[in-house]
């Protein structure tokens, strides 16, 4: 490992076992009246795995949040490489962009579930909507810095739009493509999530929506453990190729 990976592990050792120690104080404080403790979340979680309904809802919150974050990746790239090939367009779609993005989108829900009625299709484009837009406005920065002398030689050997973002543009602009992605990734999921909690009938959210229902804290507290756990580990790898790529 680098030395700067080797800083950015050991910091990331230090803040989980901070995390497991302030959720054992928490506990201590709490009790069980609304939380369980680090070691009986586990012991719970791994019970659970051993169930088949478990992995059913698993496979179909991955298949959703897989297709929903395959979407915000292509949508997002086609929108910021035809805003940034074209400076006004940028410049006159940025804010609105900006401002849309602003919105809270549990407040598009149920025009949502008008469009794609319940089931995996919603979940989908609800997860999709909350990574196009940051993978969008990073590609669109990354195309609108890089440096102008590639594209005015592409310009000159009159490469078309295609072979330009191809050739030139994404392989300069990687780097921040990356970040908007990783962005994208923990949005998507989060989106995903929200949209089984609140018109699924399976998948991971819609456990923990049940497990709220019937205040089974037990299932509760694994399922989000499960979640974070999830997102984070997988955060921490995409985070460890964006440093790398940034800095060679």
């Amino acid at each position: 490992m680098r030395p700067q990976e080797n800083a950015t592990f050991r910091n990331t050792v230090v803040l989980i076992v901070g995390l497991f120690l302030f959720w054992e104080l928490a506990y201590l404080v709490v009790g069980d009246v609304a939380l369980r403790s680090p070691w009986q979340t586990v012991n719970f979680l791994g019970k659970l795995m051993q169930t088949d309904l478990f992995w059913l809802h698993l496979a179909d919150s991955l298949k959703a949040f897989a297709v929903a974050l395959a979407i915000a990746v292509i949508l997002g790239l086609l929108i910021g490489f035809a805003l940034g090939l074209h400076r006004l367009s940028g410049e006159a779609m940025e804010p609105m962009l900006v401002a849309l993005y602003s919105i809270p989108k549990i407040t598009l829900y149920p025009i949502i579930l008008l469009a794609f009625g319940i089931g995996i299709s919603a979940k989908i484009a609800f997860g999709a909507i909350h990574g196009i837009i940051p993978v969008a406005l990073f590609t669109l920065n990354a195309v609108r810095t890089t440096r102008p002398i590639l594209i005015k030689t592409g310009r000159v050997l009159k490469l078309s739009p295609a072979v330009m973002v191809r050739e030139i543009l994404f392989p300069a602009a990687v780097p921040e493509i990356f970040t908007g992605i990783r962005v994208g990734f923990s949005l998507t999921l989060i989106g995903t999530v929200l949209g089984e909690m609140f018109a699924a009938q399976r998948g991971l959210g819609y456990m923990l929506m049940s497990a709220i229902s019937l205040y089974n804290i037990e299932l509760i507290m694994s399922v989000t453990f499960l979640l974070v756990a999830l997102a984070a580990s997988v955060n921490m790898a995409l985070l460890v190729i964006d440093r790398r790529l940034h800095h060679g």
